[in-house]
C-alpha cells in the first residue's frame, strides 16, 4: 500500500472546492441541528458557574462583608448555581434531541442520496 499516495489524496480532498457537494449540505444540516444546544449549554453553564462562585464568595465573606445577610444570600446563590450546573447537561440533551428530531427527515434523505441506499 502506498501511504504517500493516500496521504496526498486526503490533503488534496481538503482543498478541493465543495460548495455544491451533498456532503457539505449534510454537514451544514448536522451543525444546524446541534449548534443551538451547544450554544445554550455553554452560556447556561458559564452563567450558572458565575452564580455559584458569587454565592461562594458571599458566604465566605470575600465580598459583601461578613454579616449574616451576606452569608444567607451566598448560600441561596450557591444552591441556585449548583442547581443550574446540575441541570445543564439534561437540558442540553433535551434541546439537542429536539434539534436532531427536527432535522432528522432532511438529514436521512440527504444521507440516503449520498450513500445510494433506498431502504
Amino acid at each position: 500500500m502506498n501511504t504517500d499516495k493516500i496521504y496526498a489524496e486526503s490533503i488534496a480532498n481538503q482543498y478541493a472546492p465543495k460548495d455544491t457537494s451533498k456532503v457539505v449540505a449534510l454537514r451544514k444540516l448536522d451543525r444546524k441541528a446541534k449548534q443551538p444546544s451547544e450554544i445554550f449549554a455553554y452560556t447556561f453553564g458559564i452563567l450558572s458557574t458565575l452564580v455559584l462562585g458569587t454565592g461562594m464568595c458571599l458566604s465566605m465573606g470575600v465580598i459583601g462583608g461578613s454579616g449574616i445577610a451576606a452569608f444567607a444570600a451566598g448560600i441561596i446563590l450557591g444552591v441556585a448555581g449548583i442547581l443550574g450546573v446540575s441541570f445543564n447537561y439534561p437540558l442540553y440533551k433535551k434541546i439537542r434531541n429536539a434539534g436532531m428530531k427536527k432535522y432528522a427527515g432532511d438529514i436521512m434523505l440527504l444521507a440516503k442520496e449520498i450513500t445510494g441506499n433506498d431502504q
